[in-house]
């Protein structure tokens, strides 16, 4: 097992790390709208949807592991009226390769954001 870590992606703000590899396998810690520098993106959905996903590019590069190598995801959202804005952000990325996917909504995520997203990939 080995942690993984980016300074292309926000510090974790608990005692957790930005993911873990295990054999051939990352799993992200959920990604919230934070910039590297730990600062909250504070637009709409779409916008916060955005860096989250900058977020997930940045730890699974440094895992080794691309949106392609992407098994599962799991995405939270605060207000499920947003289910179709995160969708069309998450599409972008997600467009040919479709991972299996949940998406619950929540009652609160951690600094008030509107979406958190983890995701289980294959390292290359």
């Amino acid at each position: 097992m080995k942690s993984v870590h980016t300074d292309l992606a926000p510090a974790a703000i608990g005692p957790y790390s930005q993911g873990i590899l295990v054999n051939n396998l990352f799993y992200s810690s959920g990604q919230i709208p934070l910039k590297a520098d730990g600062t909250l993106v504070t637009g709409d959905v779409k916008e916060q949807t955005k860096q989250v996903f900058q977020n997930l590019e940045a730890v699974l590069t440094a895992a080794g592991a691309s949106f392609e190598t992407v098994v599962k995801a799991t995405v939270f959202i605060a207000n499920m009226d947003n289910f179709a804005a995160v969708n069309e952000v998450y599409g972008e990325y997600f467009s040919a390769h479709k991972p299996a996917r949940s998406c619950v909504e929540v009652s609160r995520l951690p600094k008030d954001a509107l979406v958190e997203i983890e995701v289980v990939a294959l390292v290359k």
